[in-house]
């Protein structure tokens, strides 16, 4: 008797063929089975956290068929049943190893103990090489994750730079839309370019490790420019005495930095999220400049230019996937550029232009 091949995992030929078989199958009953937008969109405004969800995953597509699925959902929400107005965007980042799920863990708990709904948007890193995903944050902030007035959502990169997915800023809206009036936004690290999350929220928290010296010469100005509030975790055991000594340097530093242009005096504040101590502090704080912000008009005119910078982006996105999708004959050209490139006949850069002037419209 032969002996079965295997595919991956050990499966046979004909389990993995049932597999796909049965994958396909559960596809196409959910495509049959697919809400309109309207009723999607009343869905996720009744609180639906499994049209939430999968309205999260239409952001997170390429597919021109799915991003417009995604405008009519999100154009079918009404505007007078979300928490848009009175929700807070909060944006955290930190170095590696400062502990920022504990952390986001501790703060979200301390929202929802003031009787806040809470979204939380983890952004994990994706691999350049496989596209992969961990996807690990909703296991690290598990406690928070079972609560009923909480959400976690994990999504990928993409490798998109800044630090956070495609369609986080859509998915702001649809989390304020289901009733979060929390939407706390998690990226993936700390860096050069781990600012764009400062464009897609109302208040910018650095988390920091304790350590002086190095450790703050070593931290890009760019993002303590950006931050709105410094939070130096870990202010616990041995660590606290330099925990203390830590934050006292970093608010010396901030008074070399230009104004800040919300008006306020950035604050340094020492937390424990092992211990959960100082967690209450700084979302007080955060309300405090949110207050500040409304009342100077900076919370407004801020979220204007963060709707006109989505718009930019937008419009530069959409162009590169209509020249992924552009005919078959700049498809081909597209295969020629890539093969004299290679073969080094051709500066990428020359061959990019080409590529950008066989795929423009025609003038009118």
């Amino acid at each position: 008797m032969s002996e079965p091949s295997f595919h991956k995992k050990g499966q046979s030929k004909k389990a993995s063929e049932a597999a796909r078989k049965d994958a396909l199958h559960r596809i196409r009953s959910a495509q049959s089975t697919r809400r309109s937008p309207e009723a999607w969109a009343a869905a996720i405004q009744r609180g639906d956290r499994d049209a939430l969800g999968q309205a999260i995953t239409l952001t997170e597509s390429s597919r021109i068929e799915d991003l417009q699925i995604l405008t009519a959902v999100l154009n079918g929400l009404t505007p007078n049943t979300t928490t848009h107005t009175a929700s807070q965007r909060i944006g955290i980042t930190g170095v590696p190893g400062v502990g920022k799920s504990t952390f986001i863990e501790a703060f979200g708990q301390v929202l929802l103990n003031q009787g806040h709904r809470v979204a939380v948007l983890a952004i994990d890193p994706s691999s350049a090489r496989s596209g992969g995903s961990l996807l690990g944050d909703k296991t690290r902030m598990d406690g928070l994750s079972k609560q009923a007035s909480a959400f976690v959502r994990p999504s990928p990169t993409s490798t998109n730079l800044g630090g956070v997915a495609r369609g986080t800023y859509e998915a702001i809206l649809l989390c304020e839309a289901a009733g979060f009036d929390r939407v706390i936004v998690e990226t993936v690290g700390v860096g050069q370019s781990e600012t764009a999350v400062r464009d897609l929220t109302d208040a910018f928290l650095l988390l920091m490790l304790p350590g002086g010296g190095d450790e703050l010469q070593g931290i890009k100005r760019g993002i303590m420019e950006m931050a709105d509030l410094l939070v130096v975790n870990k202010d616990d055991g041995d660590n606290r005495p330099l925990a203390r000594e830590t934050a006292s340097q970093y608010q010396q530093a901030l008074r070399l930095f230009p104004p800040n242009p919300g008006g306020h005096t950035v604050q340094v504040q020492s937390t424990s999220a092992l211990e959960k101590q100082g967690i209450e502090d700084v979302a007080n704080a955060v309300d405090e400049l949110i207050d500040q912000w409304t009342q100077n008009g900076w919370f407004e005119s801020q979220r204007q230019s963060q709707q006109l910078r989505q718009l930019d982006g937008h419009v530069h996105a959409l162009a590169r996937i209509a020249r992924w999708n552009a005919t078959s004959s700049a498809a081909d050209a597209w295969t020629r550029l890539q093969r004299e490139v290679a073969a080094n006949e051709r500066h990428p850069l020359d061959a990019a232009q080409e590529w950008s002037n066989l795929t423009q419209p025609p003038a009118p």
